[in-house]
């Protein structure tokens, strides 16, 4: 009988990849007014920038453990002080943001770091003021509220990922647990994450079940600790290796099967 569900957060129940879709594109629109940029040249152009510096500064192996992406450092500000790596892309982050609209300019014939800088910040702003959440994640949690222990499983710098909660706190007084991966020093999929839910559940695998759009972190992490796992598949994707209990394409079709797990 299942007795908690763990839930993850981005593009899960807040919807993420939209608001890093439209501060790009509130930022390459502005930048259209002061440079004459095409707004979705720049913002293919700045994200591989983005995924390319990202990925050669030495905290890279510590971001893919804990699960920060490259568009999560365009506008986070890694404040934690628990871990030496936070420290370092505390000190990073301003210049990779820099170099990352900069050199998505120069790659369109502009070299005006000024202007890169400029966008860089306008970007965070935007990113920031923009918290969307799916429009049936509070249906469901209202209806699953009171029946079963809500725990949110999220990977991600502590500071950013309570920055994102800051912005809905509508979501907080639904979970008994909070748990992310950069207070555990591992992320989902690692074992780790999952047993240390477990604990503070104190609850058995076969009482849990995990919700999640992320085959490779979500679903492949709870499966291989033995957790039923229901895939949210939005994006109408194909599963390779990673085989979900069950799927599902928008988050309030979980209800009918949470609840007639016996």
């Amino acid at each position: 009988m299942i007795k908690a569900i763990m839930f993850d957060l981005d593009d899960t129940l807040l919807w993420d990849s939209k608001s890093i879709e439209e501060a790009f594109r509130a930022t390459c629109q502005y930048a259209y007014t002061k440079a004459g940029t095409d707004p979705q040249v720049l913002e293919l152009s700045v994200r591989k920038a983005a995924r390319e510096l990202y990925a050669a500064y030495d905290t890279y192996e510590f971001t893919q453990n804990i699960g920060i992406n490259p568009f999560e450092g365009l506008w986070g500000e890694f404040l934690d002080e628990h871990d030496e790596n936070f420290l370092k892309m505390k000190e990073i982050v301003p210049e990779y943001r820099k170099k990352a609209w900069t050199m998505g300019l120069h790659s369109l014939g502009i070299t005006d770091p000024v202007l890169g800088e400029e966008l860089s910040e306008k970007f965070r702003q935007e990113r920031k003021d923009r918290p969307y959440v799916y429009e049936d994640t509070f249906r469901v949690l209202n209806e699953v509220e009171g029946d079963y222990l809500l725990l949110l499983l999220t990977n991600g710098s502590p500071h950013l990922q309570n920055t994102k909660l800051d912005k809905t706190p509508e979501l907080l007084p639904y979970f008994q647990e909070i748990i992310i991966s950069g207070n555990i020093g591992k992320g989902k999929p690692d074992p780790a994450m999952f047993h240390h839910a477990l604990e503070r559940l104190q609850l058995q695998k076969e009482e849990v079940i995990m919700i999640g759009d992320n085959l490779n972190t979500d679903i492949l992490g709870a499966s291989n600790v033995g957790i039923k796992t229901i895939w949210i598949n939005r994006r109408h994707q194909t599963p390779q290796k990673v085989v979900p209990d069950y799927e599902v394409k928008e988050l309030h079709e979980i209800i009918p099967i949470v609840t007639n797990i016996i």
